[in-house]
Parts: C-alpha cells; structure tokens; sequence
C-alpha cells in the first residue's frame, strides 16, 4: 500500500504534538505524541506501508514492526477516509484521488453562509488550543509579511497613512525571512501589501514560499493579475485570496478605492480566479458609503460559491490620525448590519442557538489570553520592521536586519509584555454584561487612541458588543420558542 500527503494538506509537529490540515476542506486534527511520529515518517513523496513503518519504529524501543505496521495501516486509513492523505496500489491512483479544490463541485466548502465577521463568534479553533496548550512557551505559527507599502488605490478606510505607502521589501530580506520562518515551524504565511502584486518579484516570492511548504494567504485588491500570477497562484499551496469588493455598483466601489474602473477589474479577476479553481475569500467591509448595497457583494459572492464576509468594525489608521472614520457606520447603522448578518448567516444563527450564554458569562476569563498577539503570530513591514498583528504598524518589537525572527519572539521585551497581558488588565471587561459579545482588540484601542494606549478600552466597540447582544438574544428567544440561555 502506498500513501503520501495530499496536495493542499501540511504537517506541522510542535514540541511531540502532531498538527495536520487539509486547505481544500478547512478541515484539521491534533495528534498526541506517537500519533505525530506517524504524521512525521508521511511526505509529499509517496512511500510504502513497509517505509512508513520503518521510520515510525526508530521511535519506539522494543517495538514489534507487526504491530507497528497495523497501527500504521489503521492510522492511516483514517487520515485518508478523512481526506488528508492519499492511499492507494499505484501511483496512478493515488493522483486520481488527490483531488483538489474547485469551484466545480456542487457544493464546495466555500458556499457557506456564514457572512459574519470572526468577532461575533464564539465557537473554538484549534488554534485556541495550541495557545493554552502552548501558554508557557507560544508557539509562533502565522506570520504576515508586507511584500510593499505601495498600494494602487487609496481606499478611505484604509489604516495605512496613504504618504506612507512608497516602499518594497528587498528580495534577499524576504528570502533570508522565508527560511527563518521555516525553522521556526511557522505553517501559515500571508503576503500583503499595500499591493502585493505591486512588487516586481511577487511570482518569484510565491513560488520561494511554496519550496518551504507553507499555506499561503494573499491579501490583494486582483487589480494587477495576469496570467503569469494566476500560474504561480494554481500551482501553490494555497489557503486562500482574500480580495476587497465595496459594492456591485461600480461608481460606489470605485469611490471608496479612489480608483476609477477598480470596480471592474477587482470583478473580472474574482471570475479569473474562480475560472481557475484559486479559493477566495471576498471581504466587504461595511460603511457609510456602501451600507445599502453590500448585501449585494455578499449575494453575488454566495452565488459563485465565493465565501464572503463583511465587517462593520474600522479602525483609525496607526498614526493616530481618525479621519479615516469619518466613514465609520454609526451605532445605529451597524444595527441595520447586524439586522442582516441575523436573517442571512446561517452558520451564526446555528452558533447562537447552541451556545450556552449563560454558562459562558459564569466562566471566570481574568487569566485568559486577549488574542493571538504574540501567542501564535507576528508581521512584517518591507523595511523588516516587526509589528504585532495587522494595523498596529507603529509598535515595532523588532527588526529582521538586526536580529532573528526566533530572538524577537523569545526575547523582545515588547513581545513580553504584550504577552503577558490578560482579560483581568482590563477590569471593565471582566464584568461587563456584554464580554462574551465581544472582542476586545487591542490594536484598536492604540490606534484611535491619540498616545497609542493599548489598554485604553474603545467606547464605540463597547456600544457595538451591546447591540450585538441585545439582537443576537432577542433572535435566540424567537426562534427557540423559549429562553435565551
């Protein structure tokens, strides 16, 4: 019998825990410490039960290679009835089953609705348990880099200064960074911008990226693909293209990139990549300018199987300046969005019925974490600048040029800091009626506060969380019949 990984399946083993996801079907499993000796002895390249077994023994002392060899068998039969792996007589049936994602399945795992934002949920990942699994030693496993701050649109949310948007990152800094972030283990890797494709080495940095086996996230407005990209973006491992759409009326989605005749670039290249089994993310963040109309991207979205989500939450741009939020929805406004996530979103609606609130707001959460700031990711400016999480780029821990990426992440002082916050450092939150309605974001907090406070709570999230709460029980009371545990 033979078996290898599947095309857009990664392993990762962090400290003997074995970690295996499969991009195609969002799917993941976390094995305890002989079942990541199994998941290590598999590869891209195809070998034999006997090859397997072989590998896995070395790890067991006395071990029966009989016993070995069934457990293998039994293992591994799982993790293909699974869809993780690939197992089969020859190899000819192995690729006929490495099937991959496509848009041409009835019903691809990207036609969920589940339109809302990833701060009205409250379901766990698995992420949330390497962060408490890995609580005393964090295990970094996402890194964002910023191939250029230049960007062809100047959107007017955007949190980026706009006269800040002038350089590209220098390839051997990107490469040296690559193969830092191979030996620190890191799976997910998301290239950003500004415009990423802006960069005249994109294709090159995609294809280095996929020589390191990461999964693969790229944040770009698809103005600038062409065919060369679209061949590099087919043959990578990728999660996913996370692409901006405003609004289905081009003069709306034009006005807020700034840029006449994105509408229909952005459209045709979303077709382009649909046309060519790429997977998508569309993000329509919602505000003044098109709250009446992104019900419409999300529709069209759902129609070509694109998942799709929108985001009422801007924040001000890290300089502190605010003017950006002149197109921030007001309270009021952000009701209407959330009107509409409660009638559309099946997958939230399900959440909310099954989730216990009454238990969740018993629970003690004063030691827990506030996200994965320096538990589970960093990112990266062009200049090698490292910053906390995406829009918080005037919080620099470090820099690539003058040390490592494994020394920033274990020594920083900031890093330790940021680190060592927790839920009780923000005594508000912990006995607000709304917490589990919200996401405390720190980068927020910073960003729209004029000295940059972290810890300084935003009041208009805090409204937000109340209306969320207040809508999401009244639809669990309706359409349970009964109480709004």
């Amino acid at each position: 019998m033979l078996y290898r990984q599947k095309f857009d399946t990664f392993i990762r083993i962090y400290n003997e825990i074995g970690y295996i996801t499969n991009r195609g079907n969002f799917s993941d499993r976390i094995t305890d410490a002989s079942g990541a000796i199994f998941l290590k002895a598999l590869s891209r390249k195809t070998k034999t039960l006997e090859e397997l077994s072989a590998e896995i023994i070395k790890a067991f002392i006395n071990a029966d290679i009989n016993i070995i060899r069934k457990d293998a068998a039994d293992f591994y039969a799982m993790l293909e009835k699974d869809g993780f792996i690939v197992g089969g007589a020859n190899e000819a049936e192995l690729n006929k089953k490495d099937i991959r994602f496509s848009y041409k399945e009835l019903n691809p795992q990207t036609i969920k609705k589940d339109f809302a934002a990833k701060e009205m949920r409250t379901d766990k990942s698995s992420q949330d348990y390497f962060n408490e699994r890995f609580k005393d030693k964090p295990q970094l496993m996402q890194f964002q880099i910023e191939l250029t701050s230049r960007c062809n649109e100047r959107c007017i949310h955007c949190y980026i200064p706009h006269e800040n948007k002038i350089s590209d990152i220098d390839p051997a800094l990107y490469y040296k960074t690559l193969e830092q972030c191979k030996d620190l283990g890191i799976l997910n890797l998301t290239l950003s911008g500004g415009e990423p494709m802006l960069h005249p080495n994109f294709s090159d940095f995609l294809r280095k990226a996929k020589e390191y086996d990461f999964s693969i996230s790229v944040l770009s407005n698809l103005t600038l693909l062409n065919d060369d990209i679209i061949n590099e973006l087919k043959e990578n491992r990728l999660s996913s293209v996370q692409v901006s759409l405003y609004s289905m009326n081009p003069e709306i989605h034009d006005a807020i990139t700034q840029q006449k005749g994105s509408f229909e670039k952005t459209k045709a290249s979303i077709l382009k990549l649909i046309e060519n089994d790429i997977p998508l993310q569309v993000s329509c963040p919602t505000m003044k300018q098109n709250k009446n109309s992104y019900v419409d991207v999300l529709n069209w979205s759902h129609k070509n199987k694109v998942r799709a989500t929108t985001d009422f939450i801007m924040m001000a741009r890290y300089d502190h300046s605010a003017d950006n939020l002149d197109n921030r929805l007001d309270v009021d406004e952000v009701e209407t969005v959330i009107k509409d996530i409660l009638e559309n979103d099946s997958a939230y609606q399900e959440s909310i019925k099954e989730t216990d609130f009454t238990e969740l707001d018993k629970r003690d959460i004063s030691n827990d974490i506030i996200c994965g700031v320096c538990i589970s990711n960093l990112c990266m400016v062009a200049d090698g600048s490292v910053y906390p999480c995406a829009g918080w780029q005037d919080y620099i821990v470090g820099n690539i040029r003058d040390q490592t990426l494994k020394d920033i992440w274990e020594n920083s002082p900031k890093v330790k800091y940021l680190r060592s916050l927790r839920k009780k450092d923000f005594p508000k939150c912990l006995d607000c009626s709304e917490k589990t309605f919200c996401a405390m974001c720190m980068v927020r907090n910073a960003n729209e506060n004029p000295k940059g406070d972290p810890l300084k709570i935003n009041e208009h999230f805090c409204k937000v969380a109340k209306i969320n709460k207040k809508m999401a029980m009244d639809w669990k009371i309706k359409n349970n019949g009964g109480g709004a545990k």
